[in-house]
């Protein structure tokens, strides 16, 4: 299939005028090569723009920040601001001389909340959205609308005519990941893509918020951790593999987290005093990055159904943490996994309100598929808004648990 040569829609173009529109700094946050830039360069007509990527500018800005704020054009782009966060001090004062929104725009490749120091320079004044690789729906040119449904109850049971299982086309969805670049290459071209990706940010990006002995320990450890996606986070077991000291390779996940290549997802429990397990799972964000790192391919799906299984998990958490960034930016998500080891791959939280999603890279689901909603809802109660176990087949049913469906995973995308 030809490459649509269209650029895609980002739904999340909403969020970032809406913020614009009533705070003075607005920080789109998110990896490289997401599309930051091009969604930000949208609002061009109205404003000035400058990279940091230009070295002479980026001069300028490390030797006088001060300085260089009030050179900007006002309203301004500010583009990936992380290579001189020195800067945010100075917009700080900037902002309050002048409170007017949408005077800033700023873009960045590293999680500026979690850099040292720099979390809380503009509380109050900066509002930050998140862009993610490209969700399967936009990559299908769809509105991304399953999660809305989920929150709204308005997901039913359908049956399809019968034919064969799709999981070739959920597998390269799988295998195609979420980078622009990458998804609208063949295969062998997305991950010759991947690798340079991840080579020319451990080289430069890396040192841009850390200092790092040896990069190529933190290579290994994405490694390491693309064979490991979706399981519970053991630092002390990769720290031994690696041949490291424990608090190196906790070092080295703060990185890989503040560059969005890693995301930990905390265990969910009813009581804030009562944690059911005290250990994180670990997701590489991007499930095209994670399948190059793992050397999986789409073959892999039905040969290597265990290490594609956990693949997909990771698949299906970015895809709607991506479209609560359009649906409901105030959702939390976690996992859940008790004392007896019955778990839910996705909790999805707003408030007291609980959702469950369960992921399976099955055509069929069997009673026992739903234990661990089950377990959810029981320890929600009333607050138990429903659940969905994810799976490959093609109809949407109705599980023995109020609320709750299996439902296709291609409604990620198509609805």
């Amino acid at each position: 299939m030809d490459a649509d040569p269209r650029p895609f829609d980002r739904p999340l173009l909403g969020a970032v005028r809406t913020a614009l529109a009533d705070t003075p700094v607005v920080c789109l946050l998110g990896p490289r090569q997401v599309g930051k830039t091009t969604l930000a360069r949208q609002f061009e007509s109205a404003y000035g723009y400058i990279s940091l990527d230009d070295s002479a500018t980026l001069t300028f800005a490390e030797s006088d920040p001060s300085g260089f704020v009030a050179a900007l054009p006002d309203p301004v782009i500010l583009d990936e601001v992380q290579r001189a966060p020195e800067l945010l001090c100075a917009i700080k004062l900037a902002v309050d001389r002048d409170r007017r929104p949408g005077r800033y725009l700023l873009t960045g490749s590293a999680n500026l909340l979690l850099l040292p120091r720099l979390g809380d320079s503009l509380a109050g004044r900066m509002e930050v959205v998140d862009l993610q690789p490209l969700t399967a729906a936009e990559q299908a040119r769809q509105p991304g609308a399953f999660l809305s449904q989920l929150l709204e109850g308005r997901l039913k049971p359908a049956l399809v005519p019968a034919g064969d299982v799709a999981l070739p086309a959920l597998a390269q969805h799988v295998m195609a990941g979420g980078y622009p670049e990458a998804v609208q290459r063949p295969p062998l071209r997305a991950r010759a893509w991947h690798r340079h990706y991840l080579r020319t940010l451990i080289e430069h990006d890396v040192q841009d918020i850390a200092r790092v002995r040896d990069t190529r320990e933190v290579a290994r450890l994405l490694e390491l951790l693309a064979l490991r996606t979706a399981q519970l986070l053991n630092v002390s077991s990769l720290a031994n593999e690696l041949d490291l000291r424990r608090e190196t390779v906790e070092n080295y996940l703060a990185i890989c987290e503040r560059l969005f290549l890693v995301r930990r997802l905390q265990p969910w429990h009813r009581n804030h005093a009562k944690r059911l397990i005290k250990t994180s799972k670990v997701h590489l964000l991007d499930s095209g990055l994670c399948a190059t790192l793992a050397g999986l391919t789409v073959d892999d799906a039905i040969t290597r159904r265990d290490r594609f299984g956990h693949l997909l998990e990771s698949f299906v958490v970015q895809q709607l943490i991506a479209q609560a960034g359009w649906t409901a930016p105030e959702l939390r998500f976690w996992h859940y996994r008790d004392k007896d080891q019955v778990e839910v791959d996705l909790v999805i939280t707003r408030g007291r309100e609980v959702w469950g999603v369960e992921v399976k890279a099955s055509a069929t689901v069997t009673p026992t598929d739903g234990a661990g909603l089950r377990r959810l809802a029981d320890q929600c109660g009333k607050d138990f808004r429903g659940g969905v176990v994810l799976h490959a087949g093609p109809n949407t049913l109705k599980l023995d648990i109020d609320h709750c469906l299996a439902v296709p995973l291609a409604r990620l995308w198509d609805m």
